[in-house]
Formats: C-alpha cells, sequence, structure tokens
C-alpha cells in the first residue's frame, strides 16, 4: 500500500493546466485588442475604419485584424507558461546549487554514510532529491534483505528503484513543455496567415476600377506587416523558451544519471 501511495504521490502534477492558460490568454488577448488596440482615440476622427492617428501604434496593431488576437493568444501563452515552468523547475531542482548536492552526496556515499546521504537529499528536496533518495532508501534494502538474492539481482533492484523513480518525476518537470514547442510553430504559421490575408486586402484594393482604395490598400498592408511581426515574435519567443527550460531539465536528468551510477557502482564495489 505504500508503494502504491508513493507512485500516486510521484504522478501529481507540479504545474498549471496549459489548457486553462490558454483560455484565460485569450480572454485577456480579445479584451486587450477591443478595448486597447481597437480604442476610437488610436483613430483618425474616432473611427476604426480610418487610418490610425499618426505614430499611434496600438492603432496599428489593431489593423493587423482578427488574427492579431490568437496570435497575441499564443504570445501570452508563452509568457505565462516560461513563468509557471520557471518556478516549477526551480522547485524540482531543489533548495541548493545541483552541482554541489551531488558531490555532498557522492562524498558521503564514499564512506558508505548512508543516512547522511539521505540527510542532504531531505534538506535539498525536489525532484532529483526524491530520486536519489529512493536510490539509497533501495541500496539500504538491500544491504539488510533476508531474501535470497545474487549481488546481480540486487543491482538490478537498485537501478530499477532508480528508473521508476525517474519515470515518475520526469512527466512533471516536461510538463506544458510539448505547448511551447507548438507554439514555436504556430506563432509562425499564424502569422503568415495574417501575411496572406493582409496581402488578399491589398491587391482587392489594387483591383478596384478607377483609382485604388487607399484606405483599404493601407489597412491590408498594415494587416500582412503587423501580423509578420507577431508571429516571427511569438516563434521566436517560444523557441527560446522551450531550448531554456529543456536545457535545465537536462541538467538535472544528467544529476540523477550520475548518482544513479555512483550508488549502483558503490554497491558493487563494496558488497560481495
Amino acid at each position: 500500500m505504500e508503494a502504491k501511495n508513493k507512485k500516486r504521490e510521484g504522478k501529481k502534477s507540479r504545474g498549471i493546466s496549459a489548457g486553462l492558460i490558454i483560455f484565460c490568454c485569450f480572454v485577456i488577448a480579445v479584451l486587450v485588442y477591443v478595448f486597447v488596440f481597437g480604442n476610437t482615440d488610436n483613430f483618425v476622427g474616432g473611427d476604426r475604419n480610418n487610418h490610425p492617428v499618426q505614430g499611434n501604434f496600438l492603432g496599428t496593431i489593431y489593423k493587423g485584424g482578427p488574427v492579431v488576437c490568437i496570435i497575441i493568444t499564443l504570445l501570452l501563452t508563452v509568457l505565462c507558461l516560461s513563468i509557471e515552468r520557471f518556478f516549477a523547475l526551480s522547485k524540482a531542482k531543489g533548495r541548493g546549487n545541483l552541482i554541489n548536492f551531488v558531490y555532498d552526496v557522492k562524498s558521503e556515499l564514499s564512506k558508505g554514510d548512508l543516512k547522511a546521504a539521505d540527510a542532504l537529499c531531505s534538506k535539498q528536496k525536489g525532484s532529483v532529491a526524491a530520486v536519489i533518495s529512493a536510490g539509497l532508501k533501495k541500496y539500504a534494502d538491500m544491504q539488510v534483505t533476508t531474501e535470497d538474492l545474487s549481488k546481480e539481482q540486487k543491482l538490478l533492484a537498485i537501478q530499477k528503484e532508480i528508473e521508476e523513480a525517474t519515470a515518475l518525476e520526469l512527466p512533471s518537470m516536461e510538463q506544458n513543455l510539448p505547448v511551447v514547442a507548438t507554439i514555436s510553430t504556430l506563432g509562425t504559421l499564424f502569422g503568415l496567415l495574417g501575411t496572406v490575408i493582409g496581402m488578399i486586402r491589398s491587391f482587392s484594393a489594387l483591383a478596384n476600377e478607377g483609382a485604388p482604395d487607399s484606405v483599404a490598400l493601407a489597412t491590408g498592408i498594415s494587416e500582412a506587416l503587423i501580423n509578420t511581426a507577431l508571429g516571427i515574435a511569438t516563434g521566436a519567443l517560444a523557441i527560446i523558451s522551450y531550448s531554456f527550460f529543456t536545457g535545465k531539465i537536462d541538467n538535472m536528468t544528467y544529476a540523477i544519471d550520475e548518482m544513479g551510477f555512483s550508488i549502483v557502482q558503490t554497491y558493487a564495489a563494496t558488497h560481495k
């Protein structure tokens, strides 16, 4: 029963649902688009159909069209998920410096002081410490077990315990990052969609008989350029965020792998 409870605890999500964040960001994006960017003070004569007031950037963004709402939603989602992942991974890393923590645990392990090593894990906290603590406890169990197990079977049991603990902790560290990776592509694609729609409007204005509709032409060009800029910015931010946090996760998994190898090798070297 205790083992089952431990597994359930490891599977608990440590982050906020991406779906909830996306919904909230969409609501905020629509409100900002309508009431901030679409404020009548941003346009000539107080009419949204006219040109933006000269030098008014908010009105220019509004001219990007409804696609702007989607791109802003994606942009806000990346920002929110980045903040959420920052705190979640900081908690997963633990309180102290990860490199120093690994070094201290290895030092205590080499002395054969499992209690001191486990005390360091309790002090460090976080996902990395939880995995290492699980390995240390299995190490101690194998020392006092009354089961008729060979040395290889005991080593395999320790390694399996570390792998299971890692499998329970890793999903919580990677939560929401696939969404950020998807947005890195969607941001650019929606920016391209807005660009195409804007260019269609521009060519439609040029296709009119007689003098081209200058307002429609300007609106189409604005829509094309604004969506292109916002889409590229959103995609770039998502790529940077994804790369940054996957790098942090890699550092933690490297620490877990190193400690797992040390625990197994220490048991192999000190037990017959």
